[in-house]
């Protein structure tokens, strides 16, 4: 990751949702974001998407409603996506790219050694396994120019994550 890498912490899937939703019409793809949750969350809040035809006629309401919550679950649901054993993690996106390409997938270190390992400084990765660990999601983009940071930390403060911070 460079040092135009965005992060935020958002407390809840909508407030996620809302988010990924604003970064998209900023004019970046759901390959260009990065989701950081646990398995649990994972289960618990995507469960319907990718175990069941329930996704179906989500699929027909989120075509007609928006894309709000559609995105989100696909980026988590397909794509580069890991799951880090031992860990409890589900990693989606860019930052799956790279920690699989790093061979972090087998990582010992856990979340904070997966943080770490991805720019992000030791005390804001603890201070985010944290979140993770008690339902958060973490959402990362790869800002396209040193201009857009400093619009994506205020998108994604405005939509309440917490956090928010580049490196």
């Amino acid at each position: 990751m460079s040092k135009n890498f965005v992060t935020g912490f958002f407390k809840t899937r909508a407030a996620a949702e809302a988010a990924v939703d604003a970064i998209i019409k900023r004019g970046y793809t759901r390959d260009d974001i990065s989701v950081l949750m646990s398995d649990a969350t994972k289960s618990k809040e995507f469960a319907v998407q990718t175990k069941s035809h329930a996704a179906d006629g989500l699929g027909i309401g989120g075509a007609i409603g928006g894309t709000v919550g559609a995105v989100l679950a696909a980026i988590v649901g397909v794509g580069t996506s890991i799951a880090v054993p031992g860990v409890g993690l589900a990693v989606a996106g860019p930052i799956a790219a790279a920690l699989a390409g790093a061979g972090a997938g087998g990582a010992t270190g856990g979340l904070i050694g997966l943080l770490v390992g991805t720019g992000i400084p030791e005390h804001r990765a603890k201070v985010y396994e944290s979140g993770v660990r008690g339902g958060g999601i973490l959402l990362g983009v790869e800002a396209k120019t040193s201009e857009e940071v400093e619009k994506l930390e205020t998108l994604l403060e405005d939509i309440g994550a917490e956090y928010v911070r580049t490196e």
